[in-house]
Order: C-alpha cells, then structure tokens, then sequence
C-alpha cells in the first residue's frame, strides 16, 4: 500500500476530456490498496478570467474579496473531477483547502501554510475514496478564504502529502521534467533525473516556472520527495529530493534560468548614515514586496548612496508607492524605474571550490554582445540583469558554454 499525493496544474484539467484523461490515468496506475489524493488547479485560463473580471468591477480590488473570488476557480475543477471519477466507479470526494484543513497566515494572494490538520482527508481516504483538494487555497484561523499565489497549486500538494507522509509527491505538468533550461527557447536543453531541494529552489526562485518555490522548500522541510512529470507521456520525470542517489554529476552547473517578471528600482541620493537601508527594506517587508538583487554604491553627491533592487514587477506599484513616501520622509533625491530587464541565472552546488564559473558565465554573454547591468550571488547560484529583448539569446548563449553537448548549434 502506498499513500500517493498527486498534483494537475490548469493546463491539464482545461477540458472535461482532460479531466476524463487524468482519472483514466490515475486509476490505470493506482494499485487496489492505494491511497490517493488529487489536488487541481482552476481549469485552462479561468484564473485569468476571474482577474479580467475583478478588473472591470473594481481596478483596485481588496486583496481579500479577490482571493474570495479566484479560490471559486478550483472548486469547479474539484467537483467535476469528483464526478469523473464517480461515473467510472471508483468513489471519490472533493475539499476545499478549508476543507482539507489547511491552514495560512492571513497575507491574502500570497498566503503561506502554516499547518495542514489532514484529519478529514485521512478519513476519506480510509473509506476508499480517492480525494480530490482545491489546490492554491487554504484557510486563515479567522475563518477567511485566502491564495497562495501563482503556482500555489504545488505548495498545496506538497503540504498535504507533508501532512499524510505520503511516499511520493508527483507534480504532473506540461513538460516532462525539469530540464537545464527552458526547452521553449532552448531546444537541446537536458531533462535532469534528479537534482537536489537546494538547486530546484534556487532555480525555482529565478524564474524556473515549473515549481514553485515555497512548494521546493516545504518538501525540503519535510522530507517529502517531489517528482516533476508530464500529464500528456508516460514517461519518467524528475526526482526532487535532499541528496542525488544515481545520475552522475556531469556538470558543475544544473540549469539557466530565467525570469522577465522584473522591474529594477533605485533610490538615488539617500543618506549615507545608519539604519537608511533598514528603513526601506522594513517598508517594503511591511507592504508584502519580495526584493531580490540588492546593491548600494556611492553617489555622485558626497555623503549619500545610491539603492538599487529589483522586485516582480506584479509588485512594481506597491514598492513605488513605498519609496515615495519613504522619499518625503527621509528624504531622498529621487526613484528611478526601469522595466526592460530580465533576470538569467545559472544555478549548480558544484560551483562552489570550482574557478571560472563567473567568468565563464559573463564570458558567454559578452560573446553574444550582451550588456550587463547588475550582478548578484549566492553559494550556488550567480544572476544578471540584461535588457529584456537579449533574455532569449543570453540564455542560449550561456547554455551553450556550460552544457556544450546539449547547446543548441
């Protein structure tokens, strides 16, 4: 018997002949004494639909009311799964994230999970039933409906098989794993049979689409071992998991990721003196802004420095309106925007003790006649920002310097 957590993201459950495909699927695999939970995202593009909706009632919708409104997205998707699975035979139930007893902070439309009380859901699952739960979605100890945020379909999988200690979470997507860079716009690149929670985060966080990150370090918290595999062929995906168990480590580097979500501020002109930069970065913690790529340098003017970071740029307005009035308060002399950048990245443990990795990164892109205009790192991981229209050729470029077999020529 083996209790398995398996996640359907939009793409997968976009038709009622996608939805009859995947219970076809699930119970072909399923063994008699199996235990199995679905968890869905909102079927195709109804997501979007609801957010184009929430806009022509009221531009600047309150968070709550808008995360009342996208959670609907899944319920359709959980009662009608449900109902597939009913009319081949096999009995089945639905529950909401309230329902399956997860549990958030109350930071609505990027919630995070604080605890699954998987009790009902254990039950179902005693009884026969395979168990289909709204992914995105959970409940705030107050009682309010709140979202994860984009992608939090994964986190929800994760969590729930955290909290039934299921011997394996499958991540069914449009793709067949998680490869060494996009495949969309880099043809040859490699799938990986494993890679390590530390490297799937880091690409995951720069831009990797294909988990997302809270999903990568909830499974890592709890030992849940993920794997990225594909709704469309049955055929091996990718093993998330703490340490690499058989793939040879080919390469120092894992992947090239890359992100166009990005927006790049600067506060020009702040004072060069204590708790400045505290100041703004407490602000834009307050406001619920993630902030990524962080440099300070000395200003033309004397005794003052320049900040630069960047932010998604679906937080864009609330980390300007944070900096204006930080700006009044301060002050400073002024913010500067620019949104035509992209963010690449490579990622891989065993750039550490191994020389050249920087240079050969920046290397590539200067070979394919890409400016660079900042540069961040971490133990595992270096990242530039590049002109937005250069994000397709300085992925390819640096792919093909560090995975030269597999590099599209």
């Amino acid at each position: 018997m083996a209790i398995l957590v398996k996640k359907f993201g939009g793409s997968s459950v976009a038709t009622p002949e996608k939805i009859h495909g995947i219970v076809d699927r699930v119970l072909k695999e399923k063994q008699p004494e199996d235990k199995v939970v679905i968890v869905v995202s909102a079927m195709g593009d109804s997501t979007d639909d609801l957010l184009t909706l929430a806009g022509r009632v009221n531009p600047d919708m309150p968070k709550r009311e808008l995360d009342m409104l996208l959670a609907t997205g899944e319920q359709v998707t959980i009662a009608l799964m449900a109902g597939a699975f009913c009319a081949k035979g096999q009995p089945a139930v639905s529950f909401t994230g309230a329902q399956a007893g997860i549990k958030t902070n109350d930071k609505y439309s990027k919630a995070s999970i604080i605890d699954v009380e998987a009790g009902r859901v254990k039950q179902a699952l005693d009884e026969g039933k395979v168990v289909i739960v709204a992914g995105f979605q959970g409940i705030t100890e107050g009682g309010d409906i709140t979202t994860l945020g984009r992608g939090g379909s994964d986190t929800t999988a994760v969590a729930v098989a955290a909290g039934l200690k299921a011997d394996m979470c499958d991540i069914y997507t449009d793709v067949d794993g998680v490869y060494t860079a996009d495949p969309r716009i880099v043809p040859n690149a490699k799938k990986l049979d494993e890679i390590t929670f530390a490297e799937m985060l880091e690409l995951a966080r720069l831009g990797a689409g294909v988990m997302q990150p809270r999903a990568v370090e909830y499974g890592e918290h709890n030992g849940v071992a993920i794997h990225v595999r594909s709704t469309f062929h049955e055929v091996p995906g990718t093993i998330i998991r703490g340490e690499y168990t058989v793939q040879e480590k080919k390469f120092v580097i894992r992947g090239v990721a890359h992100d166009t979500n990005v927006a790049k501020l600067a506060a020009r002109g702040v004072p060069d003196e204590p708790g400045v930069a505290y100041k703004i970065f407490a602000a834009l913690a307050d406001a619920n802004v993630d902030v990524d790529m962080i440099v300070q340098s000395a200003s033309v003017q004397q005794n003052k420095n320049d900040i630069l970071f960047t932010v998604a740029k679906t937080d864009m307005a609330e980390a300007l309106g944070v900096l204006e009035k930080l700006k009044a308060e301060m002050p400073f002399d002024k913010v500067d925007l620019e949104v035509n950048v992209a963010k690449v990245s490579i990622v891989g443990a065993g750039m550490l003790g191994s020389p050249g990795i920087a240079a050969g990164m920046f290397g590539a892109l200067a070979g394919a006649g890409i400016n660079i205009g900042v540069i961040s790192t971490s133990e595992i991981s270096i990242s530039c920002l590049v002109p937005a229209e250069d994000v397709t050729k300085a992925v390819n470029a640096i792919h093909a310097h560090f995975f030269p077999q597999e590099a599209e020529h």
